[in-house]
This record gives C-alpha cells, sequence and structure tokens, in this order.
C-alpha cells in the first residue's frame, strides 16, 4: 500500500506539469493543443543530447528545453494559430489546425531522430525508503524538480503582470483588448510557456522512462484525459485530474496488467463523463 501511495504521488506531480501546459494554452486561446505530447517529446530528445550525448549539464540542458520549446510555441501561435484566427471564425478550423501541427511534428521527429527508444543515466543515484515503501533518488529529484516548477508557474499567474494579463485574457479576450492591453503578445506568450511547460515534463521523465518518436501521441491522450477529469481550462482543475489518474496508475499498475489498467481507467472515464462532461471543477455548459 505504501508504495503505491509514493507511486501514485510521483506520477500526480509530473501529470501535473504536463496537464498545466496544455490548460494554459486552453484557457487563454481556447484551442486544444493536440501537438503538445510532441512537445513533451521534444524536450526529451534536447535533454538526450545535450546531457546524454553531449555531457552538458543536465539543469543547463532544462534551460535549453525551455529556450527550444519555448520558440516552437511563440512560432506556432504567431505563425499558425494568429493567422487562422483572423481568417476563420468556427473553433473547428483551429481544431484541425492543432492535428496538423501534432502530425508536422512527430513525422519530423521520426524523419530526424527515427524509432528507436532512447534514453539517458540518471541524474543521481541511489534509493530512499518510507516505511516499506522505495523511492529511487532520481524520481524523487524529478517530483521535486516538478513541483518547484509547479509551484513556480502558480505564483507567476497569480502574482506578476503578464501573469494577470493571461488570467484576464482567459476571462475575456474583448474587455482585455479593451483594457489597453496587447493580447497577441499576451497569447504567445502564454502558448511559449505551455510549450516550455510540456517540453521539460519530456526532460525530466526521459531520466526515467526514455523518450522515441512516437511517445507523443500516448501523453497526449493523458493529457487530455486530465483535463477532462479536472475540467477543460481550469488551472486547479489540472491539478487535480493529474492527481486522479497518477494514483489510478499506481494503483491499478500494481493491482492488475498494464493493458487493462488502461482499460478500466478509460472505461471509467467515459462512465464519469456522461455523468458530468464538465469535469470535476468545470462550469457546467449551457
Amino acid at each position: 500500500m505504501e508504495q503505491m501511495l509514493v507511486n501514485g504521488v510521483v506520477l500526480a506531480v509530473n501529470y501535473a506539469l504536463i496537464a498545466l501546459g496544455i490548460t494554459l494554452i486552453f484557457s487563454i486561446m481556447n484551442i486544444l493543443n493536440f501537438a503538445h505530447g510532441q512537445m513533451f517529446m521534444i524536450g526529451g530528445f534536447v535533454v538526450y543530447y545535450l546531457y546524454g550525448i553531449y555531457h552538458l549539464n543536465y539543469f543547463l540542458s532544462l534551460v535549453a528545453v525551455v529556450a527550444v520549446l519555448g520558440v516552437i510555441g511563440y512560432l506556432f501561435e504567431t505563425c499558425f494559430f494568429r493567422r487562422m484566427r483572423k481568417v476563420a471564425t468556427r473553433e473547428e478550423n483551429s481544431m484541425l489546425l492543432a492535428v496538423g501541427t501534432a502530425l508536422l511534428l512527430e513525422n519530423l521527429a521520426l524523419s530526424i531522430f527515427g524509432e528507436k527508444q532512447r534514453g539517458v543515466p540518471p541524474v543521481v543515484t541511489g534509493v530512499y525508503r518510507f516505511g516499506s515503501a522505495f523511492l529511487p533518488a532520481n524520481r524523487l529529484l524529478v517530483m521535486l524538480l516538478a513541483l518547484v516548477l509547479i509551484i513556480g508557474l502558480l505564483l507567476f499567474v497569480q502574482y506578476t503582470r503578464m501573469g494577470r494579463a493571461m488570467r484576464a485574457l482567459a476571462q475575456d479576450r474583448e474587455v482585455t483588448h479593451l483594457m489597453g492591453v496587447n493580447v497577441n503578445r499576451v497569447a504567445a506568450f502564454g502558448f511559449a510557456i505551455g510549450a516550455a511547460l510540456a517540453g521539460l515534463a519530456g526532460g525530466l521523465l526521459i531520466t526515467v522512462f526514455g523518450v522515441n518518436s512516437g511517445v507523443g501521441n500516448f501523453y497526449s491522450i493523458k493529457a487530455f484525459i486530465m483535463i477532462m477529469i479536472g475540467g477543460a481550462g481550469v488551472v486547479p482543475g489540472a491539478i487535480l485530474g493529474a492527481i486522479v489518474l497518477g494514483f489510478a496508475e499506481a494503483i491499478g499498475y500494481e493491482l492488475l496488467p498494464g493493458s487493462v489498467t488502461y482499460l478500466l481507467i478509460l472505461i471509467g472515464l467515459i462512465i464519469f463523463l456522461l455523468l458530468r462532461p464538465q469535469g470535476l471543477l468545470g462550469k457546467p455548459w449551457g
């Protein structure tokens, strides 16, 4: 039981980092970033080459992840989604564009990196014991780094000028524009942060699970599950969804085969959405 709790906490914290990135983009732009998992994958490959191949300091590699994915997110918003908003008003167009960007990144990654699974050495070694549970030091480091990033993001959104502008844009784009806020700059910055968070999650988890060019869809699905559980566009909901999914996985993998675990999670999700389609913390529709 203690081992399941420890595993659940580790998974929940790391999943929260993934969910917050996609939630941030959705709340600001009302777009589900289907390329979120592919951005996670790119972050893993950046760390693989800088830390695993060229032996750059791991923390400097994470800084490089922020720079690379931040630029990708910024370019996606300014070159693709901003132009789409100018020429099309239907949300379906933006959704199709988001799917297209996911396919673009996945096929580019497949062409550049191939299909091989890649991994890196653990940043720290050793094992800690918590009662009857064991936690590798590397997983503890990854969890603590993810927790620091989550807290930093929440503080940034709550107390900085840009963070307040992002919250205002999420509530009402037109009113925010009338108040003199440069909504295009805020939207691009928000998309960049969301992409950087996805990349950081990939850079952290490659030290535990490894990465390959096809892993993006797997983590995109997990991100969607989390925001559907918690409520689309709701930051506390994303964290709550990560907790639910993390503990569901930890308990399921301990007691059941992996394929059965996700079958039951998806069946449970369908039943949950039939009863509460807005999620745990989302507002009722209509």
